[in-house]
């Protein structure tokens, strides 16, 4: 049954069909989440008792910093099952990724600087978990970029999707750096382990943004899916079929 399941996923029939289907439902339940996280979050939440209301912009960094590397790890997952099991859709999905999560890990670092400035008293530091995340932006765009140099579709799969898997390793470095360097940026405020640091006020809002955001990632990424298959797919005969339904 799993590998069924398996296989089933990397038709490009299958996949496009079920990306079309998904992509609404992910789509409108992202939009009702972001705009009820971002209006409690700014709106109702209380000040920081330290940070004012500077605090607030945790409700858009926070999550876009996550899934800046959730999408990174997603990303190469997906490219090295393309190379391994030689599944076309699967490099689709890893060249879908890349801008989405290369967005993500900008406006993760843009945040990051406006809330940088008022709290460190500068845009920018040469902090660890910044670095390391200004790193993740670069892999990202080193991935387009190397998938861009190729002509054949073939070649830019298999050389983008090394490049994406040797560059999985800056992924718990930016996760653990505070831990593991001494680091301006403060601790995470959320723990799967112990006891989250944020008050529950704050908390809701913050869980509601990232899995808005979450989701909002999930409709963008199918859209992209879906394109980048039509793509790969243009001459197959089921292209004018699906198009048609």
């Amino acid at each position: 049954m799993t590998w069924v399941w398996f296989h089933r996923l990397g038709s490009p029939p299958y996949i496009y069909r079920l990306a079309g289907r998904l992509t609404p439902w992910f789509g409108w339940i992202a939009a009702v989440l972001l705009l009820g996280a971002l209006f409690d979050g700014l709106v109702i939440a209380p000040p920081d008792y330290q940070q004012g209301d500077g605090f607030r912009i945790i409700y858009v960094h926070v999550p876009t910093a996550v899934l800046s590397l959730t999408i990174y790890t997603s990303m190469a997952v997906a490219a090295a099952v393309g190379l391994i099991w030689r599944i076309k859709v699967a490099h689709a999905a890893a060249a879908a990724c890349a801008p989405v999560g290369a967005s993500f890990a900008a406006v993760a670092l843009a945040t990051g600087m406006l809330w940088g400035k008022p709290m460190w008293g500068t845009y920018w530091v040469w902090d660890p978990r910044l670095t390391s995340e200004l790193l993740t932006f670069f892999l990202y765009l080193g991935y387009m970029g190397l998938r861009a140099s190729f002509d054949d579709l073939q070649r830019a799969d298999r050389a983008s999707a090394v490049l994406a898997i040797v560059g999985v390793v800056n992924v718990p470095i930016v996760k653990y750096s505070v831990v593991w360097w001494n680091s301006l940026h403060q601790g995470s405020s959320l723990s799967l382990t112990g006891k989250d640091t944020i008050a529950t006020p704050m908390l809701v809002p913050l869980l509601v943004s990232m899995l808005g955001f979450t989701l909002f990632f999930a409709a963008i990424v199918l859209v992209r899916l879906r394109a980048e298959v039509l793509r790969r797919e243009r001459a197959a005969s089921w292209i004018g079929e699906a198009i048609a339904t």
